[in-house]
């Protein structure tokens, strides 16, 4: 399974963008029927959502972003577009783990039903959207949920659900107490062996922001990120792909363990190199398929 970089949400109901996602950069595209969609839109969005599934899939992988479960709308969404076999399914506002449990029975339901064959589609909780959904964050890495691909966040519903003014630093970065939060969803993705996907970078006409920002998430562990505007998706997916330094040292590292089997530690460039540091080399040759 490779790993994805960008995620880039289009609204479903939206006919002018959908028409542009052939042309779109992401690795995926996630198809909203949620927030982007006026409530008198629902119906018009997902039967927009099945038919670009249907007939009009891009290089680039479809999710769907359904509505929330304490909604009466997600099971309307799922009957709608598992018959055509999007890539993964996003839920949001789930308030832990039992969630993704609830949506992966309904999604073996209908699988079932509707003889679906090969891997079984994968979800990708927007974990932290609800003060309740923060206190379960440490219950990820202790429930059985195969069909979880990663944990992402959201800040915007979460200030709101705790009643705070802002949310941001003025650089753009997640304020006190919101990049607690943003780590310990870091740590618990990485506990569960699940990617780590960060949150959307709001302001999309700042370009060095998002540079900064999104390469600061590469650094500290996150596998990709969320984008809200095609201009974004580039610099995303350059942030979120190893630099030919990195490759490189990584080549040397696997290589140096290679020619040392049994080795606990080696020496690469003048430096000791252990076990971790190994890991890392294959997780980056991993990301560039070399």
């Amino acid at each position: 399974m490779s790993i994805l970089r960008s995620f880039l949400f289009i609204p479903a109901d939206s006919e002018k963008k959908l028409a542009k996602a052939a042309g779109i950069k992401a690795d995926a595209i996630i198809l909203d029927l949620e927030d982007a969609v006026l409530p008198e839109r629902k119906t018009v969005a997902r039967e927009m959502c099945a038919e670009f599934l249907k007939n009009a899939r891009p290089s680039a992988e479809v999710w769907v972003r359904i509505n929330p479960l304490d909604t009466d709308l997600w099971q309307d969404d799922l009957e709608a577009i598992i018959p055509h076999r999007p890539d993964g399914i996003m839920l949001p506002k789930p308030d832990g783990p039992a969630d993704i449990e609830t949506l992966g029975h309904h999604l073996d339901a209908l699988e079932n039903k509707l003889g679906h064959e090969g891997e079984p589609l994968r979800i990708l909780p927007v974990a932290t959207e609800t003060a309740t959904a923060v206190t379960t964050l440490n219950t990820y890495p202790k429930t059985h949920l195969p069909r979880l691909y990663g944990l992402t966040w959201g800040i915007e519903d979460l200030a709101t659900d705790i009643g705070a003014y802002s949310n941001r630093t003025e650089a753009g970065a997640p304020a006190y107490p919101f990049d607690i939060v943003r780590a310990q969803m870091l740590f618990a993705a990485k506990a569960s062996s699940i990617e780590a996907v960060d949150t959307l970078f709001a302001d999309f006409r700042d370009p060095d922001g998002l540079r900064t920002y999104a390469k600061s998430a590469y650094n500290i562990g996150f596998s990709g990120m969320l984008a809200i505007h095609p201009a974004q998706v580039d610099i995303i997916n350059e942030a979120f792909t190893p630099s030919d330094e990195q490759i490189e040292h990584a080549r040397k590292v696997v290589q140096a363990f290679a020619d040392n089997p049994g080795a606990g530690a080696v020496s690469v460039d003048g430096k000791m190199t252990d076990i971790p540091h190994l890991k890392q080399a294959r997780r980056i040759l991993s990301q560039t398929g070399k």
